[in-house]
């Protein structure tokens, strides 16, 4: 994977992937998305490289959903798609469930 001048960051996830964060990207998810996560790119970044738990999205198979615990019944997620060894961050949130879908680490 490529820094560019608009990568905010990449994370090593524990399934062998990087996950790039693009400047846009965190934009659109801080501005219209979920306004509640500005200032939390560091923290997001965290649940990408060292979560409590991932899951594969139900619905497509190159999407995980990486959870960290933040409180009791609260979690942050970050969404990311996955293409080969490499993959970018669809949204970030806080969530009071875990959704449904294959718990593919730890197994």
């Amino acid at each position: 994977m490529t820094s560019g001048p608009d990568v905010l960051y990449e994370a090593q996830t524990p399934l062998g992937f990087q996950v790039r964060v693009t400047k846009a990207r965190w934009d659109l998810i801080v501005r219209e998305k979920h306004p509640v996560m500005l200032g939390e790119e560091g923290t997001i970044r965290a649940v990408l490289e060292s979560p409590d738990e991932i899951r594969q999205s139900r619905h497509d198979g190159t999407v995980y959903l990486f959870y960290k615990n933040q409180r009791p019944n609260r979690w942050l997620c970050a969404v990311a798609k996955r293409d080969g060894d490499d993959g970018f961050l669809i949204t970030a949130y806080p969530t009071d469930a875990i959704k449904e879908g294959t718990r593919i680490w730890p197994n």
